[in-house]
């Protein structure tokens, strides 16, 4: 017996060093790329381009961060990514909590083929395809001018993922607490204002996380419908477009550090949020 379990206990533990081991493979994978443009963004243009494999700048340049900012517009196009990012956060908080608190709580005609439609997308990615359709359709509605159609479309191709969370996270709501509610006089929409809406805190947390990295990364869509209007880019396009102010070479050192400063909302915003991250998204995920 002592023998045996000597033997599983040997297995345990070589099985959590393997863990340990494949998960910071992985780490080093998804943090190097970040690490190594952020130091790239104080190395000169020169010894980014012979550095080699060299990780630490010889000396630090943080007039990079100045040019960047100088060149980048990023007091015009941050506006704009800030706009872009709550316009797409908004819109798939109201969408996807409601969407999920119908599907959860009613019964309608065609109720599981709608559901089944939306899950079906979260498979389905057209990518640059619909790019002409959704510039057509914006183009004769005269959306294409401003920054509204790029946060309509945008929203909407991630709501089939968050309706899917906000079904599952609605789910392990007790129902009995909708009957209490409507004995006491409640609507149907009193009932998700005043009692499903503050016990869906974690998942409004997950969901506002998501679609505000979603729509703060949106690189396609602004770059296609502001290609006539370099007020309405965004911080992706203007950083991606910081490559070309050099002479006759690619600028990246300057590019490298416009990414480094368009990444800095996003991890304040991540910090506001990931106290309910993680609950949102596994209590969202289960099965319903």
């Amino acid at each position: 017996m002592d023998k045996r379990h000597e033997v599983l206990s040997s297995m345990d533990k070589a099985r959590q060093a393997a863990i340990i081991v494949l998960l910071s493979i992985l780490a080093v994978l998804v943090i190097f790329p970040v690490v190594y443009i952020t130091l790239g963004s104080f190395k000169s243009r020169t010894e980014l381009l012979v550095g080699g494999a060299k990780i630490l700048p010889s000396v630090f340049h943080f007039e990079n961060y100045v040019n960047a900012w100088q060149q980048a517009n990023f007091a015009v196009y941050t506006g704009n990514s800030v706009l872009i990012a709550c316009g797409v956060m908004v819109l798939s908080l109201l969408f996807s909590t409601m969407a999920g608190y119908v599907f959860s709580r009613t019964n309608f005609v065609g109720k599981n083929l709608i559901y089944g439609t939306f899950i079906m997308f979260m498979f389905i990615n057209v990518g640059s395809i619909s790019i002409r359709p959704l510039f057509e359709l914006a183009t004769r509605t005269h959306m294409n001018k401003s920054l509204i159609s790029v946060i309509l479309f945008s929203a909407g191709m991630g709501q089939a993922t968050y309706i899917f969370l906000a079904r599952g996270y609605v789910n392990t709501v007790p129902k009995e607490l909708d009957e209490a509610a409507k004995i006491d006089g409640c609507s149907f929409f009193g009932t998700f204002w005043r009692i499903i809406v503050p016990i869906l805190q974690p998942l409004i947390a997950t969901i506002a996380l998501l679609s505000f990295r979603q729509g703060w990364n949106e690189y396609i869509l602004p770059l296609v419908f502001t290609m006539t209007n370099d007020k309405m880019r965004p911080l992706t396009v203007g950083v991606n477009m910081l490559k070309n102010s050099g002479d006759g070479a690619a600028s990246w050192e300057i590019m490298f550090a416009g990414a480094t400063i368009a990444v800095i909302p996003m991890i304040i915003v991540y910090i506001l949020f990931s106290k309910y991250f993680m609950n949102g998204s596994t209590a969202g995920a289960v099965k319903g």
